[in-house]
């Protein structure tokens, strides 16, 4: 599989999400119930989906100690690797792999508070002084 192959799909992400986002290791149930409704995912889907992130090496699984048919999910990868190669993917793909074109047309076209404001200048000085954050 090639590097795009190995990203999750938007679906999949709401998959992670709910891995990331619980307390442990959830089953198919207990990821389902976490997925907002409006995604409009069924138990079906979240198994082929569940698949596909076990095969793409972004999730594991473990089978419950009493009952066989019961899996537990784990995330192999953790959120900001995901995050990071999914801009990287995100910048080549629209971007033309220029990362400062889309860094400008992020910020012109978003709406920003005073504290997210702050939060960019911290981390453009952070990269100006040769730090990565």
């Amino acid at each position: 599989m090639d590097r795009e192959e190995m990203l999750p799909t938007e679906r999949e992400w709401l998959i992670m999400d709910a891995v990331w986002d619980s307390d442990g290791r959830p089953t198919s149930a207990e990821i389902l119930s976490r997925i907002d409704k409006a995604a409009k995912l069924d138990a079906r889907t979240e198994r082929v989906l569940l698949h596909h992130l076990c095969r793409k090496g972004l999730l594991g699984y473990a089978v419950d100690e009493r009952d066989s048919r019961v899996y537990h999910y784990y995330p192999l990868r953790t959120r900001e690797e995901c995050l990071r190669e999914k801009s990287r993917d995100f910048i080549d793909t629209y971007f033309r792999g220029d990362s400062s074109f889309a860094v400008s047309a992020l910020l012109k076209n978003a709406a920003f508070t005073d504290e997210q404001l702050k939060e960019l200048e911290e981390i453009l000085k952070s990269r100006k002084d040769g730090g990565r954050t």
